[in-house]
């Protein structure tokens, strides 16, 4: 399972309208989404109009492919679109897709294939010993 985090920016005047938008989305688009793949879908909204967005598909080509042949979805971002800031073209393409560099479950899971160190954490080299003592 891939884990996607994607950003975009909404209109900070338009927040109320995208919160009521996604407060009821089309059960056709919902029904959209489910078939491309994307599961534990999750939108977050900044108060500044940041939106960071989050999916888990087992393919992020064949889930884009789906959404890219979607009329459906064609008519979701095409209704969505005045919302946006600095997108041009459908914002589901243009989204800025972040680096994960921490998950969890995946560091847990290795734990056993890591190597121990007797019981304590290793501290890295540039650590200052002292600054538990100030």
């Amino acid at each position: 399972m891939t884990r996607v985090c994607f950003q975009l920016w909404i209109d900070p005047n338009r927040l109320d309208e995208y919160r009521s938008r996604h407060a009821a989305v089309w059960p056709e688009m919902l029904r959209e989404l489910e078939s491309s793949g994307r599961r534990n879908y999750s939108l977050f909204l900044r108060p500044d109009g940041l939106l960071i967005g989050y999916y888990e598909t087992g393919s992020v080509a064949a889930s884009d492919t789906h959404l890219a042949e979607s009329r459906v979805a064609a008519i979701w971002e095409e209704y969505m679109a005045d919302l946006f800031v600095g997108q041009s073209g459908r914002a589901d393409q243009a989204a800025i897709t972040l680096e994960e560099v921490f998950h969890l479950e995946d560091q847990l899971a290795d734990l056993d294939e890591r190597p121990q160190y007797g019981g304590t954490t290793p501290v890295p080299d540039n650590a200052d010993p002292n600054e538990g003592e100030r």
